[in-house]
């Protein structure tokens, strides 16, 4: 066996030892300054522990010293009874507490054991308590934390298993400590009972055995009673004192001393009221003015000398803070901070400030939130946070939009102005400054605020500059959408839909495809408009055929024929809609110019017959757009995705469409081919 477990051994048996078999005086002395000595171990051990779970076996601690206790109790009544000799610690602290004076001795000695009881058992025994039912109710929302933050990998799975030990064993440390804290309070109650009967037993015996009167009997057995009482109840209320420390320790980083001292002696105009106020007592009324004066020098020198502390600290802080983001600076680590590209950045000049600063009444930060908003309902993707920032280089009125740290696009307002547009039947004109819309560079002008309501009243569209800045900031995400759709973001919407869906998911990814093929596919489908929201019809479709092919342009194809509804609702809104068609020998030039590779498949046209044609296509859209349509183009299916990677180079704007994507209920009236001469 250990020394430890041989130690506790004899512990425990000399307790029940002791109960049974009397001890002689001088071995009851080692005893009980032995379990003094013990008891002050175990205060100042709470007292220093960083946290709780540091001294873990403190319930079973607290069983073992009160049996031991109570076993000497037990040892020094059966001597006191029997030979009125208990050894010479009881009698010093039966005489010395006292003074001498028994009714001095007796009103420590009830005091005393008030105080325990009343005070300190019963305040640590409701901390315990309380403690135990609120360990217990937050252990769920301490496991899920640690699950989410195994989840997101900020902590490994062996962190994850430590954690977890500690508020198992924070569980059952607070609850056995509920229970324990009621032998402390049984202890003290049988103290007090203990005493009683030493008391009257005492005096009987006393009186009848060993022949002594009143007065001595009662003078002698009740000073004895007392100093036993002493040496058993001071112990008791240390234990009970280092119950009511381990209970309510709070940090965990620092010990009980430095935070009440800090706490009590950090705010130095606190220390200067306490002095001022400790020498007006001391001046304004009868007492001493030499010890309220004397407390008040010592506070407000101790203000002052605090203050100072606090200053150079401060000082200190900066200074060393100001080396940290030197050494920062210095160490080769920090160059990864400056490869992190923001996908959005909306940069401006100082003189835009006030529509982005909440506290002057703007709000650009709020419609950002609304882009994202709609972007998500319109095209079923999540944009990624969108960085504002000022810069001091720019013209104070111009903003720039960058994507993926490069510019892309950009515009300029006037702060105090509107923007008014003539939509194109309206007459009459108004004074301004000439500019163009940044979105979609149409004519507008620049107005003043008394002239809105009269462009207003005569059909003009005014806008102000932060709708200006917003809607420019919305048609540039949704042309870049589908470069900011990465791998990560795919998968988040794969996750999103998996719960009602487990058997398409679990089917598709990555059976069939992988994320990075369904990537392509819905980047295909964002650069030209067509929204994503529907993932489910995408990945039935893409589940579909996927077995068939793994061709992302040609599932894309797919994808589009059974988002028929969804394309004939965004293009097609009026009953009767005028479209162009693709000549049938510019399909067939088409089919036949296509090269199958590895890569997938390319267009081999002819260069003088793509410029016909696409002189062909510019023609045709010139014609819609003079008589106010949106430029869209029919083919067949199986020419349509060839046909716009040919033209998407020069027409941003250009809609082409298959015959297999639009809906039966839709009535298309053809005004014009795009066709070329046979030469």
């Amino acid at each position: 066996m250990r020394k430890n477990d041989v130690f506790l051994g004899v512990y425990l048996l000399a307790a029940i030892i002791f109960l049974i078999i009397p001890i002689p005086p001088v071995l009851l002395d080692i005893l009980i300054l032995f379990n003094i000595s013990m008891s002050l171990v175990i205060v100042f051990n709470c007292l220093f522990a960083k946290e709780t779970l540091n001294m873990s076996g403190f319930p079973t601690l607290l069983l073992f010293t009160t049996v031991f206790r109570i076993s000497l109790n037990v040892s020094s009544t059966k001597l006191i009874l029997s030979t009125g000799d208990p050894g010479q610690v009881v009698q010093v602290f039966g005489s010395f507490v006292g003074g001498g004076n028994l009714v001095i001795g007796a009103i420590v000695f009830i005091v005393l054991i008030i105080v325990q009881m009343m005070v300190i058992n019963k305040g640590s025994e409701r901390v315990s308590e309380v403690t135990a039912r609120f360990t217990l109710d937050a252990m769920p929302g301490k496991q899920m934390a640690i699950d989410a933050d195994l989840s997101a990998g900020a902590i490994t799975d062996k962190e994850a298993i430590v954690r977890r030990q500690k508020i198992q064993e924070e569980s059952a440390f607070f609850g056995a400590m509920d229970g324990a804290s009621k032998y402390v309070k049984g202890d003290a109650t049988a103290g007090l009972i203990i005493t009683i009967i030493n008391i009257v037993g005492g005096l009987v015996i006393g009186m009848t055995s060993m022949g002594l009167g009143l007065n001595e009997a009662l003078s002698k057995f009740t000073i004895l009673t007392i100093g036993d009482g002493l040496v058993s109840q001071i112990p008791s209320m240390m234990i009970s004192l280092s119950t009511g420390i381990l209970v309510t320790k709070a940090s965990k980083e620092e010990n009980i001393g430095d935070i009440l001292v800090g706490q009590l002696f950090s705010i130095p105009k606190v220390l200067l009221l306490v002095g001022i106020t400790m020498i007006t007592l001391g001046t304004l009324t009868p007492l001493s003015f030499v010890f309220c004066g004397g407390y008040g020098i010592l506070f407000i020198i101790l203000s002052f000398a605090i203050k100072g502390n606090a200053d150079e600290e401060a000082i200190r802080s900066e200074v060393d803070e100001e080396e940290v983001q030197a050494d920062e600076v210095r160490r080769h680590e920090n160059v990864n901070s400056l490869l992190q590209v923001d996908p959005i950045e909306l940069e401006f000049g100082y003189g835009i400030i006030p529509l982005a600063d909440v506290n002057q009444g703007g709000d650009l930060l709020d419609r950002v939130v609304m882009i994202r908003r709609q972007i998500a309902l319109e095209l079923g993707a999540v944009v990624p946070i969108i960085r504002l920032r000022d810069n001091i280089q720019l013209n104070p009125n111009q903003y720039i939009i960058k994507i993926k740290g490069i510019q892309v696009s950009e515009g300029e307002i006037l702060f105090d102005h509107y923007m008014a547009m003539n939509p194109g039947y309206v007459e009459d004109e108004i004074t301004g400054i000439p500019t163009f819309e940044p979105a979609f560079h149409l004519e507008a002008m620049w107005i003043t605020e008394s002239q809105r309501e009269r462009a207003e009243s005569l059909g003009y569209t005014v806008v102000d500059p932060p709708s200006i800045i917003a809607t420019h900031l919305t048609e540039v995400i949704k042309s870049y959408l589908d470069e900011l759709l990465t791998r990560q973001d795919v998968q988040n919407l794969i996750d999103n839909i998996k719960d009602n869906n487990k058997t398409l998911v679990d089917e598709l990814v990555p059976k069939l495809l992988s994320v990075g093929d369904i990537q392509k596919v819905l980047q295909n489908l964002l650069k030209e408009g067509i929204s994503i929201r529907d993932l489910v019809t995408i990945f039935e479709t893409l589940a579909d055929y996927a077995v068939s092919s793994r061709d992302t342009d040609i599932l894309t194809e797919y994808v589009r024929q059974n988002l028929k509804r969804a394309i004939s609702n965004k293009y097609f809104t009026e009953k009767m809609t005028s479209v162009v068609t693709l000549d049938p020998k510019i399909e067939q030039m088409i089919m036949n110019s296509i090269k199958q590779t590895e890569q997938g498949a390319f267009i081999s046209l002819d260069p003088a017959v793509t410029k016909d044609i696409l002189k062909a296509t510019e023609i045709e859209i010139q014609k819609l757009e003079d008589k106010g349509l949106a430029p869209i183009i029919i083919t067949s299916p199986i020419v349509r995705m060839y046909y716009k990677k040919l033209t998407s180079e020069y027409f941003k704007d250009l809609i082409v469409i298959s015959y297999n994507e639009i809906d039966s209920d839709i009535e298309l009236k053809s005004v014009g081919v795009v066709t070329i001469n046979d030469n």
